[in-house]
């Protein structure tokens, strides 16, 4: 065991919308233009915040949700990825102390007291000037061990506007304004719709949003006492940084793994794939709506996304969805989540359009307005599948404004839901000979067992093809 400097801050809210995800973003893309090693972290299991924050630092931002992972593993991933960088931004979600109960489990700040890692609050004055000193002062009384050691404000509407809340918040709190932050124009602000934000692989300016949020925290910010309060941390104990290499200790396979990557497909944790490279897979990014080249795979990953609003370029490819089913009837490993079931599916109706698809399950999919499962996922592998034994216990999450309004009464599924929606009647990881597909997102880190069957699957499916060569041969 030894003692390492890990120079960070947690940039929270008092709640959603408050602006940390536009300071967390310019923040890092400042610190990278002035050539600083730096990376950006995610609380939570969002992929879009984690997108933007990778854009931003130029690096892959990591999750951290506890509730998933657990706390020893959140740390030992934190400590793995914060190891030389110069200053580690760990962006919250939702409001500092809001989490799983009214006791803020799993919370930002929470997370915050766990990497012993000071807190930079945004706070929305919009329409408030002394107030604001009283919800910070709030903070302080709520829990009196967590390090608040600065805030920054944002929206302010003018010069007098943000020097009452400043001393208010300065004279009764004791905690430093480090930064005040105008309105700013539609143009500055990240783009969003139903999920949250707009992937950067789906908005053309995300370069120019970038740079204009970077300037906004050259001004209005104090980046130098950002620095100085990052540096502030206190050593962190690393016990085993090394044995998180270690996560997957059973027999390599050298297979070729494809997964999608493109506008419509996007939602990947960096571990999950991460840990099918370090399983000895080689990792084949291919595009559903550009490509049609699925040849030599052993296995497939369609993550999550948003194929809805590509639904047209997704069914011009036709080429790639008569492929896709004829290799699903071949034997193919095909594991899909949320985006990739939807992609699976005989024809999904969004905008009172039908679109068709592959088919290769026995669903039909209709767009809603409102979420149709949103939140934390807890389930047991009850029936055979091709990737999980039985027995085996997931935690993911899911978050999805599809539901699947028709299926065949017979169709197989493989997952008991205990928490969560899933596709139907507390069912979900639906199978067809070699394919799973399941409304739940899963993260490598906290389902190993994912890994695995990846990998076996890949494996069985590659002995298949040499096996059918030679007969045929």
């Amino acid at each position: 065991m030894f003692t390492i400097s890990y120079p960070r801050i947690v940039i929270s809210g008092l709640a959603g919308d408050s602006g940390k995800t536009m300071v967390s973003c310019g923040l890092l893309a400042y610190l990278k233009q002035k050539g600083m090693n730096i990376s950006g972290f995610k609380k939570g299991p969002d992929y879009i915040d984690s997108a933007w924050l990778s854009l931003a630092s130029g690096k892959p931002a990591r999750n951290l949700d506890t509730y998933l992972m657990g706390f020893p593993t959140v740390k030992k991933s934190f400590l793995k990825n914060a190891a030389n960088n110069e200053i580690s931004i760990i962006e919250g979600n939702r409001g500092l102390f809001d989490g799983a109960d009214n006791q803020g489990t799993h919370s930002t700040a929470e997370l915050a007291k766990l990497l012993q890692a000071p807190v930079i609050i945004v706070q929305n004055i919009s329409k408030v000037t002394r107030t604001a000193a009283a919800s910070i002062l709030g903070c302080l009384k709520l829990d009196p061990d967590l390090n608040i050691a600065g805030v920054i404000l944002n929206n302010v509407a003018g010069e007098r506007h943000g020097k009452v809340a400043r001393n208010a918040i300065e004279e009764i709190t004791g905690i430093p304004v480090i930064g005040m932050i105008p309105r700013l124009p539609e143009s500055f602000v990240l783009p969003s719709r139903h999920l949250g934000l707009i992937t950067p692989d789906e908005f053309e300016q995300k370069s120019v949003i970038l740079e204009d949020l970077r300037k906004v925290i050259e001004e209005y910010v104090d980046i130098s006492k950002i620095i100085e309060i990052a540096g502030s941390a206190p050593l962190l104990e690393d016990r085993e940084t090394e044995a998180y290499n270690d996560e997957f200790p059973f027999d390599k396979e050298k297979v070729k793994i494809g997964y999608f990557k493109d506008q419509a497909f996007s939602f990947y944790y960096p571990e999950n794939l991460e840990s099918l490279g370090v399983a000895g897979a080689e990792l084949i990014p291919i595009s559903a709506i550009h490509n049609n080249d699925l040849e030599n795979l052993d296995a497939l990953y369609i993550g999550g996304g948003f194929p809805e609003t590509n639904l047209t370029n997704l069914t011009l490819n036709r080429e790639m969805i008569v492929t896709l089913k004829q290799l699903a009837e071949d034997g193919l490993p095909i594991y899909a989540e949320c985006g990739g079931l939807m992609y699976l599916a005989e024809e999904i109706e969004w905008k009172g359009r039908e679109y068709e698809l592959s088919g290769i399950l026995p669903i039909k999919i209709r767009m809603h307005d409102k979420p149709q499962g949103h939140g934390y996922c807890e389930a047991v592998v009850d029936n055979e599948n091709p990737f999980y034994e039985k027995g085996t216990f997931i935690k993911g999450h899911e978050f999805h404004y599809s539901k699947i309004y028709e299926h065949e009464p017979d169709i197989n599924s493989s997952l008991s839901i205990s928490r969560g929606v899933g596709c139907f009647n507390k069912r979900d990881g639906l199978t067809y000979k070699n394919v799973f597909a399941s409304y739940i997102h899963i993260h490598a880190l906290a389902t190993p067992e994912w890994v695995r069957g990846m990998i076996k699957c890949a494996g069985n499916y590659q002995v298949l093809k040499k096996n059918k060569i030679l007969i045929e041969g």
